[in-house]
């Protein structure tokens, strides 16, 4: 499978079909520094929204990477980096 970079839409639209989206919550107003826990996604969901992201991209995630994304724009970061080194 190729590996193709996530985008901001990309992960908003895999974080609602995963998890839901939180009453109150704009995914798509500026969320790009929010925490995934003020968007209202806790541990799980983020696990099952790597989930996707790794069957989408054909990469890999760790639970050290997914716990370290705090943010969208710090996941983005980190799945596109594995993107670009095809892991």
């Amino acid at each position: 499978m190729a590996t193709h970079e996530l985008t901001l839409a990309g992960l908003t639209r895999i974080l609602r079909e995963s998890a839901g989206e939180d009453e109150g919550v704009d995914l798509d107003g500026d969320i790009l520094d929010l925490s995934f826990t003020e968007l209202g996604y806790d541990s799980l969901a983020l696990l099952e929204a790597a989930g996707r992201v790794e069957r989408e991209t054909g990469i890999k995630l760790s639970d050290d990477v997914v716990g370290e994304a705090e943010t969208p724009r710090l996941f983005l970061a980190l799945v596109n980096e594995l993107v670009t080194v095809g892991t």
